[in-house]
């Protein structure tokens, strides 16, 4: 039978998709239906229709699946930013851990993965210590703020999300009774006008210090004094800022930052390592995990104190500064200037005097020391953003012939492609781990270990 857009049909959920989406079959016709979950019988509407297979959307669950549970935030559905909050914990981690073999598997050409089991979260709601709140009006022409709902620019209403910190509904509470009061108008999209677009919170989820972020079109926000006044008597407010961003672009933060009370920056920890953040600075959102994390990464760096170390995609030295507490010497690379500022300074507040940082590409510095001045490593660490490393990086790694490769993702897809690259040419994948970074959404952490294949037996 041949299925059109429209058409109502009624699928048992037996597998489900890299976004999270179930996935069901009628008669050889694949659906796959958002907010669906493996297990369930759902009656969908096709919404889309291909030759053999569609996209439906969930009109209701007839007979729920036992992993399904009650979704802890009421708005859980339209807003997108959770896509896995109706999955049990358990079944969440099982998706992921599935997700990072399947990728390995399907695009790396990998059997017998060496896998170990998925980290997991003791608690898997309240862990972001960022979030960045737009404001707008709604119909009434009351000030709102919350999330864009999935795929959309309108507003949600939510000042207590699930995924962030509880302070957080304080924080916004303050902002806008003072653009309430003092009649502080709402940054619109559509026109370019109003000054206020974007709240941001930071917070150290171990030292117990807050930063808010006004975002604004604009020099100067009216009475800051005030909301000074309203955000400093709140628990452990450390750090009041603006930022200033005129652009007609849907890019949050600007360049420019000015401070209005307090430090320029928080502190947070990491293990036993203090980190400075600033508005601008890219610190990992989960805290908890991400010392579960890089103690992974440093277990299997495997460092005795006297290796050399490159850290690929270093940021503010996050990675960097936890593997120079074993290593004899650590060097980072960054293309963000201000991030290796930050690194530098963060290196000078730990007291760590065995590192140095580049600015520039991965791609380009490395090769420029390894060539000019011969700078070699006994383990490389890369971190890359989602779109994995350049291929010059992975050909300069292979001459440069490290004895250990530790490679930390946030893209399965484009890890399980590199790793398909490092092994056909003289390494050997010995251990790969998923951490849970990213409760109730479908993203995964993974950190792999390659040692290099001996002369003897690569020949």
């Amino acid at each position: 039978m041949e299925y059109r857009k429209n058409d109502m049909v009624t699928l048992k959920i037996e597998d489900c998709g890299m976004d999270g989406e179930g996935i069901g079959k009628v008669d050889g016709f694949t659906v796959f239906v958002k907010d669906a979950v493996i297990g369930d019988t759902v009656s969908a509407k096709i919404m889309k229709a291909k030759k053999n297979y569609g996209f439906g959307r969930l009109m209701e669950v007839l007979e729920p699946s036992p992993y399904r549970v009650e979704p802890v935030c009421p708005i859980a559905r339209q807003c997108g930013g959770c896509q896995l909050q109706t999955v049990s914990y358990e079944q969440q981690l099982a998706f992921k851990e599935k997700k990072v073999r399947g990728h390995l598997e399907h695009i790396g050409g990998f059997t017998d993965l060496p896998m170990e089991p998925i980290i997991g979260m003791e608690e898997p709601f309240h862990y972001r210590n960022k979030a960045q709140f737009p404001v707008g009006v709604n119909k009434e022409g009351k000030l709102v703020t919350g999330f864009y709902a999935g795929r959309t620019h309108s507003i949600m209403e939510n000042r207590d999300c699930a995924l962030g910190m509880p302070e957080n509904k304080a924080i916004l509470d303050s902002v806008l009774g003072f653009m309430e009061q003092y009649g502080i108008t709402a940054y619109d999209e559509e026109t370019g006008k109003g000054l206020a677009r974007h709240i941001l919170t930071r917070c150290g989820y171990f030292t117990g210090e807050w930063m808010v972020c006004v975002i604004i079109n604009g020099k100067k926000l009216p009475f800051e004094d005030k909301l000074v006044e309203a955000l400093k008597t709140l628990p452990g407010m450390t750090s009041i800022m603006i930022n200033i961003n005129k652009e007609r672009s849907n890019v949050i933060l600007g360049d420019e930052v000015r401070l209005l009370y307090g430090k320029p920056y928080i502190t947070d920890k990491i293990g036993e390592i203090s980190y400075q953040i600033s508005p601008l600075s890219f610190f990992q959102v989960n805290p908890q995990q991400t010392n579960k994390l890089y103690s992974k990464a440093l277990e299997y760096a495997d460092l005795k104190g006297e290796e050399t170390v490159w850290d690929l995609y270093c940021g503010i030295g996050t990675i960097s500064l936890f593997l120079a507490q074993q290593a004899k010497f650590v060097r980072g690379v960054e293309i963000v200037p201000a991030a290796i500022e930050n690194a530098r300074e963060n290196a000078k507040l730990n007291g760590i005097e065995n590192v140095e940082f580049f600015v520039g590409k991965a791609e380009e510095v490395l090769p420029e020391e390894y060539e000019k001045h011969g700078v070699y490593a006994d383990v490389i660490v890369v971190d890359p953003p989602r779109k994995g490393c350049d291929e010059v990086l992975l050909s300069t790694i292979l001459k440069m012939q490290p004895e250990r490769v530790v490679y930390v993702s946030c893209d399965s897809a484009t890890l399980a492609r590199d790793l398909k690259y490092l092994c056909a040419n003289g390494y050997e994948l010995k251990k790969v781990c998923p951490v849970d970074q990213f409760a109730q959404t479908v993203h995964v952490e993974t950190v792999c270990l390659l040692n290099r294949v001996q002369r003897e037996t690569a020949e």
